[in-house]
């Protein structure tokens, strides 16, 4: 068995040996054969995690050494993958989900001239996940924390011909980039205080500081803001809703099965650092439920297809950060699982309807494509109501274990659980309210185009299928994490070897009853008040709504933007164009003078050599003379 996992460490090469393979040769391949190659590399990652999956459920947590990468005197760093019950999991997602978007994107991709240079990034994006997820130690994390940001670049700004899109890569990028120092300044804090960068071995002397201690206070923070920015939460989160900007299957593997939810995972595999480290953990908790709501109000107020689903993934990221950061490890996790499913489901279903439609994103166009589109519409229905928190639904059961986490967490006793909670279960309606607005202006009623709804018609069976594939997912697979006081929580069980010890109070099965009933509750008050507004109300109450000042906050994301234009952009164009001012009036303009000088000085060289030796002698007297007063001066004045 400890064989069959060691195998699995062959995911990620396989994965970059696609990618190889259509970066160098995918030009001359023919058809759909580079989406095809990309597709069998994830699939064959998929098979290795599953073979893992059933090797560490016999054996436990297997490493596979891949050799020393720095050695100085008695220090020694070794890299390798750590393959436990969290990483091949993680590693299921990844490759599952992956390739779903793989093989979509095989239909959507079809006719782009950059479409073998598409999936040998896409193939790269999957091989940094899965080194960041495998990772035995930080530097190697770091590698593929570094990897997936590269790629996400690439990716974002795939169609770099529109300066829109390059802009929106080169954010993407840079903002990341603000989360990094906070991952590098971690890493050198945490091997000045333990002395080793291997993630177990740093989980298991946590508790050997004292409770609290500022170090590991520290550590957890600088992992925030490395969190912050991969998983775009407060205040790094800017770069996500511009991130839009690529092929719609790359918003889905972003978002769904890959970068955002590297900061969860750090957090979560660092769990010894944060159990031990209450202010920084509490801190965790309080930035990403803020973001959650903060993210779930402006989602309201959006009119792209895709950017109401990029807010939405904010928001969502929100929960899954607020329960790593109060202990629930194995809440977070689920939740990530989950989002997987119907997030993937969402952005692969507005891709359809974008690829339907030529192009056209801005949802005040469409209305009654589900007519037209059956097999996406009733896709895209399922997974609107998995993230609403529809009862029987797997976003149901992961958001109400967040929710009882929160709760139930010792480590926020102190720190406003019941706040938090509250903000959490606001935040539960708001998104139920706007992705029942999402789906009815999308969906349902009745055309606001009759051009884009003539045009409109069913995507391709290579396209549906993934679909239909992530629609029972969204269904199914929250049944791995029923509460433990109806059944037994399958995925807690997984989870528990390598969860950090976190103080989690037990509700008592009366509190859990009322805990399901009004996130039951939430979800219909959402829902309900979205049918109200949308279908009922004529979206007449939603035009009053549009001249407050929260819309107006809502449609401007609260101003962000803006102020980092102030803040940070602003000065940084105009320090450049005092750079280029300076290069252009001075270095250029002296350079060009000098030039100018040139030739005045070779005319006037010119008249000097006249081929008269007469003249040569007279110049030579009057140098004599020169020579001889300026003697005498230095005698005299000596």
């Amino acid at each position: 068995m400890t064989d069959l996992v060691r195998w699995a460490a062959l995911a990620p090469f396989l994965a970059l040996a696609g990618a190889v393979i259509n970066g160098l040769f995918g030009r001359s391949l023919r058809g759909n054969a580079a989406g095809v190659v990309a597709s069998l590399a994830v699939a064959a990652g998929f098979v290795l995690s599953a073979l893992a999956f059933l090797g560490v459920r016999e054996v436990g947590a297997v490493r596979v050494d891949l050799g020393d990468f720095l050695v100085a005197g008695d220090f020694t760093l070794g890299l390798g993958f750590h393959l436990d019950q969290l990483s091949v999991l993680m590693m299921l997602i990844i490759t599952g989900v992956g390739l779903l978007i793989h093989v979509y994107s095989i239909g959507y991709m079809q006719g782009d001239d950059g479409f073998s240079r598409y999936f040998a990034k896409l193939n790269l994006f999957v091989a940094a996940m899965l080194v960041l997820v495998m990772a035995d130690s930080y530097p190697l994390m770091f590698v593929g924390w570094e990897g997936v940001g590269v790629c996400s670049f690439l990716l974002i700004s795939f169609w770099y011909e529109d300066l829109a899109n390059a802009n929106a890569g080169r954010k993407a990028f840079i903002v990341n980039r603000v989360g990094d120092v906070g991952f590098l300044l971690a890493m050198f804090l945490t091997f000045r205080a333990f002395g080793t960068l291997d993630v177990q071995a740093v989980n298991a002397a946590a508790p050997g500081f004292a409770y609290g201690a500022p170090v590991l206070t520290g550590i957890g923070l600088l992992f925030l803001v490395a969190a912050a920015g991969k998983s775009a939460q407060l205040p790094l989160h800017t770069w996500l809703p511009d991130a839009m900007a690529g092929p719609t299957p790359v918003s889905a593997l972003i978002h769904a099965a890959t970068m955002v939810t590297a900061g969860v995972y750090l957090i979560a595999r660092t769990g010894g650092v944060f159990a031990n480290a209450p202010d920084a953990a509490a801190t965790v908790v309080w930035v990403a439920v803020l973001t959650a709501l903060m993210a779930a109000i402006v989602a309201v107020g959006q009119t792209d297809i895709k950017k109401i689903l990029a807010w939405s993934t904010i928001s969502q990221v929100g929960f899954m950060v607020a329960a790593v950061g109060a202990g629930a490890y194995w809440a977070g996790i689920f939740h990530v699982l989950t989002h997987a499913f119907f997030k993937a489901l969402l952005f692969l279903g507005a891709g359809s309807v974008i690829h339907a439609l030529g192009g056209e994103q801005d949802v005040r166009k469409m209305g009654g494509l589900g007519r037209k589109m059956r097999t996406t519409g009733v896709t895209a229905l399922i997974g609107t109501l998995a993230i609403a928190g529809v009862p029987f639904l797997s976003g149901y059961f992961s958001k109400d274990a967040i929710l009882g986490a929160l709760l139930s967490s010792g480590p926020l006793g102190g720190y406003g659980a019941e706040a938090l909670f509250g903000l959490l279960m606001v935040t539960a309606g708001l998104t139920a309210f706007y992705m029942f607005r999402w789906y009815y202006l999308v969906f349902a009623g009745e055309p606001r185009s009759k051009a884009e709804f003539e045009r409109a018609h069913e995507s391709p069976a290579v396209m549906t299928v993934p679909l239909v594939i992530l629609a029972v997912g969204s269904v199914v697979i929250g049944y791995l994490g029923l509460p433990a006081f109806l059944a037994p929580n399958w995925l807690q069980g997984w989870l528990a070897p390598v969860s950090a010890e976190v103080d989690l109070a037990h509700l008592s099965t009366s509190a859990e009853w009322l805990l399901l009933l009004g996130s039951v509750a939430v979800a219909a008050i959402g829902l309900g008040l979205g049918y109200w507004v949308y279908a009922v109300g004529g979206g007449a109450l939603a035009r009053r709504f549009a001249a407050t000042p929260l819309a107006n906050a809502s449609r401007g994301a609260f101003g962000f933007d803006a102020l980092y234009r102030v803040l940070f952009t602003g000065p940084g164009e105009a320090g450049a164009a005092g750079i280029a001012a300076l290069d252009r009036d001075v270095v250029d303009r002296g350079v060009s003078g000098s030039a100018g000088l040139i030739p005045l000085l070779g005319r006037l060289l010119v008249r000097l050599q006249s081929g008269y030796v007469r003249a040569y002698a007279f110049a030579m007297l009057l140098g004599a003379a020169a020579l001889v007063l300026l003697v005498a001066l230095i005698g005299v004045f000596a």
